[in-house]
């Protein structure tokens, strides 16, 4: 899950404070929710959180060579923690 705060906003260290739950706790919360609530209506309130996320990747700007840095990063960190990357599309 990507870090959205600001550098205003302080190190991620600062998640630990009283004031904003550690984000396993969100986690929790949703999953408790999703099997309380019927998939109708949760899943438009996923997809509206999942397309927001689509649209903010797209709307950056990055090169050709920025996104293979990216990619090359998040097979490694898929490797590291033991699940198929894309390129490999879990052939190890």
């Amino acid at each position: 899950m990507s870090d959205s705060r600001t550098p205003e906003e302080g190190p991620a260290e600062s998640d630990d404070g009283p004031q904003r739950p550690p984000r396993y706790e969100q986690v929790i919360r949703w999953a408790e929710y999703i099997k309380a609530q019927p998939p109708e209506v949760w899943g438009p309130q996923q997809n509206a959180v999942v397309n927001g996320q689509i649209e903010s990747a797209q709307a950056v700007d990055v090169s050709v060579e920025e996104k293979q840095v990216i990619r090359e990063f998040a097979d490694e960190t898929l490797r590291a923690e033991g699940e198929p990357d894309e390129e490999n599309n879990g052939e190890e």
